[in-house]
């Protein structure tokens, strides 16, 4: 393959950033408790005072799907994907006076949708904002989260090391789930972006 069509792609996919401090922590939504103990990490270590955990219960399924990794550690019956990353959270050394979660999305336009009206309810506007999101999964979710809010500066820090699969812009070519993981983002992008793209088409000169 032209090793051309790997790098743009992986330069489109993966988005990494260097870590500044912000006003608030994001966690999209999912099922992985190693974004949330990222974010712990970084909440104790200065980088922001507030945490924001996103997600309710998969559309497909209608309800949160099992805790993927560390199930040992993470015992209770969850009921969503909130509800999960904040025990995660806690367990890690969060005060919970510093959480404030999303339980009601469905989807990666949810959780950045949901999460700003939660926000906004708090009358609290940040300037700069930290992402922790799978690596593959980054760059939609920077799309989403940009969107909604405009007027942030976001800082996405990628969750590669995950049970199953540790896909990277270096690797994902050469495993099946990586191919699979990667190529569907392309396509998922294209789908679940369109609707959004449309709202502010006509402010940008593209036709």
């Amino acid at each position: 393959m032209n090793m051309r069509i790997i790098e743009d792609i992986s330069q489109f996919i993966f988005v990494e950033d260097t870590l500044k401090k912000a006003d608030v922590i994001m966690i999209p939504g999912g099922s992985y408790p190693e974004l949330a103990e990222k974010a712990a990490e970084l909440w104790k270590h200065g980088y922001a005072k507030l945490v924001v955990p996103a997600g309710g219960v998969s559309v497909k399924s209608g309800k949160f799907n099992g805790v993927k990794s560390k199930q040992d550690k993470y015992i209770n019956k969850y009921k969503t994907e909130c509800e999960f990353y904040t025990d995660v959270l806690e367990l890690c050394g969060v005060e919970s006076k510093y959480i404030l979660g999303d339980d009601e999305s469905g989807c990666t336009a949810d959780n950045a949708r949901f999460t700003k009206r939660i926000l906004d309810n708090n009358k609290i506007y940040p300037k700069k904002a930290i992402i922790c999101c799978k690596a593959f999964h980054a760059r939609r979710c920077l799309m989403f989260y940009q969107f909604y809010f405009p007027d942030t500066k976001f800082i996405v820090v990628p969750i590669i090391d995950l049970p199953g699969y540790c896909i990277s812009k270096d690797n994902w070519y050469t495993t099946d789930i990586g191919l699979s993981r990667v190529l569907g983002e392309l396509s998922r992008i294209g789908v679940q972006f369109k609707p959004e793209f449309i709202k502010f088409k006509d402010e940008v000169n593209i036709y």
